[in-house]
């Protein structure tokens, strides 16, 4: 792996590769030897969403994707949720093991972690000095959501 940057959230330093690029819906994507995208969670999402136990994707070798439809789901000791593409493209190729047993998103999220394999344009990805501008806006939603949730 590249050098890293760290974004703080709270006491919890999440670390962000710089040898790819990211997604507004915190997914990493790397460019693969034969010119795939490679995707999986950043360590944000990861720590927002605290011990991942399923993850179901409706997506499948060869289906062609637009920007931010729906994808599949994954659940975790802190959310359920759905999930969406971060670009338009062609899945190319699944991560089978990781849908067996989705712990590898939280014990090695930028390598065995991955989830999908897709061919697109990554316009719409962002360089990681973006995405940590993005973060900073984004922890402050969070912040207010997660203390709403801890009030309530």
């Amino acid at each position: 792996m590249s050098a890293e940057l760290v974004f703080c959230m709270g006491e919890y330093e999440a670390l962000f590769p710089t040898d790819r690029l990211y997604g507004k819906n915190h997914m990493w994507a790397q460019t693969q030897p034969d010119g795939d995208v490679r995707f999986g969670f950043s360590a944000y999402a990861v720590r927002l969403l605290q011990d991942v136990y399923f993850l179901d994707l409706t997506i499948e070798p060869e289906m062609t994707l637009s920007a931010r439809q729906e994808i599949g789901s994954i659940e975790s000791k802190k959310a359920e949720s759905s999930l969406y593409s971060p670009m338009a493209g062609q899945v190319s190729r699944l991560n089978d093991s990781l849908l067996q047993d989705p712990t590898a998103i939280n014990l090695d999220k930028y390598q065995a972690g991955w989830m999908f394999d897709m061919r697109g344009d990554t316009d719409e990805l962002l360089a990681p000095d973006a995405y940590m501008e993005h973060l900073n806006a984004a922890w402050e939603i969070a912040q207010r959501t997660i203390k709403g949730q801890a009030n309530a």
